[in-house]
């Protein structure tokens, strides 16, 4: 299916005139939206759970805090954007008993709406938007007078204008200074969970660490592999997104590019494609999702998955490389975590 893009002429952010839109989170995503709205003039709230710790700090920035259940009355869009695995029971307690006809729910990730976890009553629209990228960098580019593309579509239009009010709320928070890309709660949730899971984090974490181990297996000091699988991988993935494939190859040494013509095949082979085709049958058939809220349920808590997060911090590679950061001139600058 053929998408359509839009950029701010074909936006109207005058659609968000006299709307109230509601933050559900204040996480990655949930600040840089509520900023970003609130900074091109739009009436916005954050909504937080009881006790949470980011009360503090969207009220130090300048927004209002209430409840869920109480941004659910008050607003005209409420956009989710707390975890997966948090939000079809959120959703069932807080926002559906405060939902009347013409409200707008708004999502950043298709999960639940795709997967049948939360069905918004017909007189309600449902639409996406969704940045491609973390909400630290939505944030950033805003400020610089830039912004990040974003994915948009409205999946049940009660209104007759959820699309327009997508494209508004994507120029709103920046994204149509880059693009807006026209998709569906499908084809958003089956590639980006199949991006995930076999290249941005599944594929490349496990291309990084078996050549880490191939290295140190060979008897290679693991501080001089961290050095070559780990730490140069930033250098090429900042020259490929800014120039493609040919850029990065034209930066780096003719060996380096002859290798990576040659030798690339002999990693990536059909067996590791048929392995990405299983995972994303796993994406397309709802298997992923049934193992993944299961492993999230409060029966299940999360033992399978903090194991695995137990094992992968406890690994060589990640042992390495917390003592390699610590060379690092400016390893205390803007750190995720202290490690």
């Amino acid at each position: 299916m053929a998408f359509r893009m839009f950029y701010e002429q074909d936006c109207d952010v005058s659609k968000l005139d006299g709307k109230k839109v509601a933050i559900i989170g204040y996480g990655s995503q949930g600040h840089a939206h509520a900023l970003n709205l609130k900074d091109s003039g739009v009436n916005v709230r954050v909504a937080l759970r009881e006790g949470s710790a980011s009360k503090a700090k969207a009220e130090s920035q300048g927004l209002e805090v209430v409840s869920n259940a109480e941004a659910a009355a008050w607003a005209d869009i409420i956009m989710i954007l707390i975890n997966d695995e948090f939000q079809a029971a959120m959703y069932k307690k807080d926002i559906e008993p405060q939902l009347a006809p013409g409200k707008t729910l708004a999502f950043a990730h298709g999960f639940n709406i795709h997967f049948g976890c939360i069905e918004v009553r017909k007189d309600c629209n449902v639409i996406m938007v969704a940045p491609k990228a973390p909400g630290h960098t939505v944030r950033s580019e805003y400020l610089a007078g830039k912004g990040t593309p974003c994915l948009v579509c409205a999946h049940q239009d009660a209104t007759g204008d959820a699309f327009d009010l997508a494209l508004a709320y994507g120029a709103a928070i920046g994204g149509a200074r880059a693009a807006l890309l026209e998709t569906d709660f499908r084809t958003e949730t089956e590639t980006d969970l199949f991006g995930e899971q076999n290249v941005l984090c599944g594929g490349v974490t496990d291309l990084m660490e078996a050549g880490f181990n191939t290295l140190v297996e060979a008897g290679y000091d693991p501080r001089n592999a961290y050095f070559e699988c780990i730490h140069e991988m930033k250098l090429i993935v900042d020259l490929i997104y800014e120039s493609g494939f040919t850029g990065m190859r034209y930066s780096i040494s003719n060996t380096a590019e002859y290798g990576d013509y040659t030798a690339g095949p002999n990693v990536i082979t059909e067996a590791a494609k048929e392995g990405m085709r299983h995972n994303l049958r796993r994406v397309q058939n709802g298997e992923f999702a049934k193992e993944f809220l299961l492993d999230m349920s409060d029966e299940s808590h999360q033992v399978h998955f903090k194991a695995l997060r137990r094992a992968a911090a406890e690994s060589l590679m990640e042992r390495t490389g917390k003592e390699i950061r610590k060379m690092y001139a400016w390893n205390d600058e803007d750190k995720l975590i202290n490690n």
